[in-house]
C-alpha cells in the first residue's frame, strides 16, 4: 500500500508474526552487535578488563535500545506503507552509521558518528510517533505525543554530549541513558500502546538468536583455528566443543517456556523487557569470550587463563540468571525445577578455575542443565497425568 493512516493494531490480532521488514531489521543490528563484541575481545585479550566492559556496555545499549523502541513500536502500530517501510529503512542506515563509529566511541571515548547513526535511527521513530498521534485521538494521541517529545529531548541531550569535557562523558552517558529509559514509562502512564504479547515475544525470540549468533560464529573460529593451529589442537577443540554446547543450551533454555503467556501488560513486560538488556549483552559477550580463550590458548591474549576463562563464564552465568528471573521462574514448580537454573549459573562460575578445559566443563554443565530440566518437567507432566 502506498498509504494508509496509521492506527493502532489490535492486541488479539491472530496469527500475528514477524514481518519480512522486521526481521531485515534484526539481520542488519548484526553488525552492531560484531562490532561490540569485537572491540569487547580486544580490550579483554589485552587486560583492560574494567574499560573493555564498560566500553561495550555503553555502546551495546546504543544497539538494544534503538532495537527495542522500534520492535514495540511495531507491535503497535505497524502499517506496512510505503512511508512506515521507508522510515525504518531510514532507521537501518542510522544502525550502519553507528556501528561504524563503535571502534571510536570504545577505545578513544569520541562517540560522534555514534551518536549521528543514533540520532538518526531515533528522528525516524520520532516521525513514526508523530505519525501515529495524527491517527489517534484521547489518551492514545497524548502517550504518542510524549513519546515524540521525550525522544526529541534525549537526543538533544546526545548531541550536546559530544561537547562535554572527556573526563565527564562517561557520568553524563549514564543520565542520558537514565532519560531514555524513562520515556516508556513516563509516556504510558496514562494510555498502555496496543502492543502484540505473542508479537513482542516473538521478535524478543529472533533477536536472542542473533545474539546466540555470534557465540556460534566465535565456536566456528575456534575450530579454524584448531585446523590451522596443529600444535594447539588439544587446547582448541575442547573450547570449540565447550562453546557449541553452550550456545545450544541457551538456545534450549530461552524457548522452554511460553513467555508470551505472561505478557499481559505493562506491569509485567517492560521489567521483562528491560531485563533483556543483560540476556542480549551476555549472550553476544560469551563469543566475545570464546574468541578470548581461542586467543589465550593461542598465546596472542595476554592475560591469565582464570581470566580468559572468566570471558566465557561471567556471562554464561549472567545468561542463565537473568533467563530465570525474567521468565523460566514464573513456569517452573516445585524447589528442583526453580533451582536447576541459579544452582547452573553458579556452578558455571565455578569453571572459570577449572584450568584449560573450562570452556569444555561451561559447555557440560549447560547441557546438564538442559538434561535435568527437561527430566523434572518431564516428571511433572507425569504426575499431573496420574493425578
Amino acid at each position: 500500500m502506498a498509504y494508509v493512516q496509521m492506527t493502532a493494531r489490535s492486541r488479539d490480532e491472530a496469527h500475528r508474526t514477524a514481518t519480512p521488514l522486521e526481521l531485515f531489521f534484526d539481520l542488519c543490528f548484526v553488525v552492531a552487535v560484531a562490532q561490540a563484541g569485537r572491540q569487547l575481545v580486544h580490550a579483554l585479550a589485552e587486560g583492560h578488563v574494567a574499560a573493555g566492559i564498560t566500553g561495550y556496555l555503553f555502546v551495546f545499549f546504543g544497539v538494544w535500545w534503538a532495537w527495542m523502541n522500534f520492535t514495540w513500536f511495531a507491535s503497535a502500530y505497524d502499517v506496512d506503507d510505503v512511508p512506515y517501510r521507508i522510515a525504518t529503512l531510514v532507521q537501518i542506515a542510522g544502525v550502519l552509521v553507528y556501528s561504524a563509529g563503535i571502534p571510536r566511541a570504545f577505545n578513544a571515548n569520541d562517540w560522534t558518528v555514534a551518536v549521528l547513526g543514533y540520532v538518526v535511527m531515533r528522528l525516524a521513530l520520532t516521525a513514526q510517533w508523530l505519525r501515529a498521534a495524527s491517527g489517534e485521538t484521547g489518551t492514545a494521541r497524548h502517550c504518542a505525543h510524549l513519546y515524540a517529545a521525550g525522544l526529541v529531548v534525549c537526543q538533544l541531550g546526545w548531541i550536546a554530549l559530544l561537547w562535554a569535557p572527556e573526563d565527564s562523558k562517561r557520568w553524563l552517558f549514564l543520565v542520558l541513558v537514565a532519560a531514555e529509559l524513562l520515556v516508556p514509562l513516563i509516556a504510558e502512564r496514562g494510555h498502555q500502546t496496543p502492543w502484540h504479547a505473542h508479537h513482542i515475544a516473538e521478535r524478543y525470540g529472533l533477536f536472542t538468536i542473533i545474539v546466540l549468533g555470534e557465540t556460534i560464529a566465535a565456536a566456528t573460529v575456534a575450530v579454524q583455528s584448531a585446523l590451522d593451529e596443529h600444535e594447539a589442537l588439544d587446547e582448541l577443540l575442547p573450547i570449540a566443543a565447550g562453546g557449541l554446547l553452550l550456545v545450544f543450551a541457551a538456545w534450549w533454555i530461552y524457548f522452554a517456556v511460553p513467555v508470551h503467556d505472561r505478557l499481559t501488560g505493562n506491569r509485567e513486560a517492560i521489567p521483562w523487557g528491560y531485563g533483556h538488556f543483560v540476556i542480549f549483552a551476555s549472550a553476544a559477550a560469551i563469543g566475545a569470550g570464546i574468541e578470548v580463550a581461542v586467543e589465550h590458548a593461542t598465546g596472542e591474549a595476554h592475560i591469565s587463563t582464570v581470566a580468559a576463562n572468566l570471558a566465557v563464564c561471567v556471562p554464561a552465568a549472567l545468561y542463565m540468571a537473568f533467563v530465570w528471573l525474567l521468565h523460566s521462574r514464573h513456569f517452573k514448580q516445585g524447589a528442583a525445577q526453580q533451582l536447576t537454573l541459579p544452582v547452573s549459573a553458579a556452578v558455571i562460575l565455578l569453571c572459570a578455575w577449572t584450568g584449560a578445559y573450562a570452556v569444555l566443563w561451561t559447555g557440560l554443565v549447560a547441557a546438564a542443565t538442559v538434561a535435568v530440566g527437561v527430566t523434572l518437567a518431564h516428571r511433572t507432566r507425569s504426575g499431573r497425568q496420574v493425578s
